[in-house]
């Protein structure tokens, strides 16, 4: 069974950076889709950025120029950099991970993490 450890959240003030990391507990060729969601205080859980183990990416708009996806499918990690932060980025951030398809949609997510918590305010 795959599981995944986020690390990095934090109290961070607006306009400032984190960088979150997700590591899968074993490395397998059969995850070819990373991503991080996240779920904001009484909102629906959305996909923040995405990436393929072809490199292609996706982002939420609200996100695009700020944030940036990166990974290792070898490894099985991805990071997302997260720059000019803005109190509406608070929230819990899951990685995910699963087909290709994980990189646009949850439910085709099959593994996921815990989650950690990103506070933006002042």
């Amino acid at each position: 069974q795959v599981q995944l450890v986020e690390s990095g959240g934090g109290l961070v003030q607006p306009g400032g950076s984190l960088t979150l990391s997700c590591a899968a507990s074993v490395s397998t060729s059969s995850i070819t889709g990373m991503a991080w969601f996240r779920q904001a205080p009484g909102k629906q859980r959305e996909l923040v950025a995405g990436i393929t183990n072809g490199g292609a990416t996706d982002y939420a708009d609200s996100v695009k120029g700020r944030f940036t996806i990166s990974s290792d499918f070898a490894k099985t990690t991805v990071n997302l950099q997260m720059n000019t932060l803005k109190s509406e980025d608070t929230g819990v951030y899951s990685c995910a991970a699963g087909s290709g398809l994980c990189a646009v949609a949850a439910a085709l997510c099959n593994y996921w993490g815990q989650g950690t918590q990103v506070t933006v305010s002042s």
